[in-house]
């Protein structure tokens, strides 16, 4: 029986030092397992979504699809064979190229597979936000800082326009192209346009790093990060090889698909020809954010193309033939071994 003092009755069998029982029971039922539950049911639902943006695109443009593919049907198929090859090596040389931004080794098939399955993320998003994602998604995954992840990305983005520009300048060196191609320069209102976006851009990323104290630390952390690997890669030759080789790679094998598929069709400009119209095509229009660069660097293509005196039409096709090899053939397989990744937790 309790004491007259008002001290607590404790259960017959409690010794002092035993924890007494909670008063709360833990949850059992349904709320406990509704996050592993919502957890794979997110996970189920990103690997399903590869696929269905690519049923919502065959749909807005099942058109260019089935005239490229009839073109491609009458096209000489050893010229298409050596054109698939090439489509192959781009995969190659962006895997190369994320090496070489990265001194952590990577394993080569899995990088590789990566590549693959980010092309198909980078046609459905606008200046590569789809491949980025799916690269930084990998590259957590294999354990890296998320800081350096992200330095990775930027040295890989900085590295590849700044490789294609000096590959131009050598092919405006050694070929000096047409005339016409002035018309690839943007007019006064167009370049006041461009001008004015990236001068509103960077004042509001000023504003929002100034304002928003969270984003400072990651944003110093990324740099820090960014000077420390671009230092430590530039001491081994294997990484300076596979980053700035890759990327001077990367549109000569864009440019030598299109000439393979060119040559498939009738056309008759050379290389070198197809090479420079690559070249000063995407560098004039490039930065448009197209997903996969498809439409504005397509046009001034053709147009170029046009100006060393190709007939627009075979011009067009030769176009059309290449988005279809390189896009819509690896599409469906790109976004079937993203899902895989993404269901393997590799992504």
């Amino acid at each position: 029986m309790p004491g007259g003092n008002g001290s607590a009755v404790l259960p017959l069998d409690a010794t002092p030092g035993t924890p007494l029982p909670s008063a709360l029971p833990r949850a059992t039922g349904p709320a406990a397992g509704s996050a592993p539950r919502l957890a794979t049911l997110a996970r189920r639902a990103l690997v399903l979504l590869p696929l269905l943006l690519i049923g919502v695109w065959a749909a807005v443009d099942w058109r260019t699809l089935r005239n490229g593919t009839a073109r491609l049907g009458s096209a000489d198929p050893g010229w298409l064979t050596v054109a698939f090859v090439l489509t192959c090596l781009c995969w190659l040389s962006a895997a190369c190229v994320r090496q070489g931004a990265l001194p952590e080794r990577l394993p080569t098939g899995l990088l590789i597979a990566s590549q693959f399955a980010a092309g198909a993320a980078n046609h459905v998003l606008p200046a590569s936000l789809g491949a980025h994602a799916v690269t930084l998604r990998f590259l957590l995954r294999r354990g890296i800082p998320p800081a350096r992840a992200a330095a990775s990305l930027a040295l890989y983005s900085l590295v590849r326009p700044i490789a294609k520009t000096a590959v131009l300048l050598v092919f405006l060196l050694a070929l000096p192209g047409p005339a016409g191609l002035g018309g690839l320069v943007p007019d006064e209102r167009t370049s006041a346009l461009i001008a004015g976006g990236s001068t509103l851009a960077l004042v509001f990323a000023a504003v929002l790093l100034a304002t928003v104290r969270r984003l400072r630390r990651p944003l110093l952390d990324g740099v820090r990060a960014a000077l420390t690997d671009v230092r430590v890669l530039h001491t081994r030759p294997a990484r300076v090889l596979a980053l700035w080789g890759g990327a001077a790679a990367a549109p000569l094998l864009q440019a030598s698909v299109i000439h393979a598929v060119g040559a498939s069709l009738g056309l008759t400009l050379t290389w070198a020809q197809v090479a420079f119209a690559f070249l000063a095509a995407s560098s004039a229009v490039g930065a448009v954010p197209a997903p996969g660069g498809i439409g504005p660097v397509d046009a001034a293509m053709v147009y170029t193309l046009s100006v060393f005196g190709t007939p627009l039409e075979l011009a067009a096709a030769t176009l059309i033939g290449y988005r279809v090899l390189t896009v819509w053939l690896p599409l469906l397989p790109g976004a079937l071994v993203l899902s895989a990744l993404v269901q393997r937790k590799v992504l």
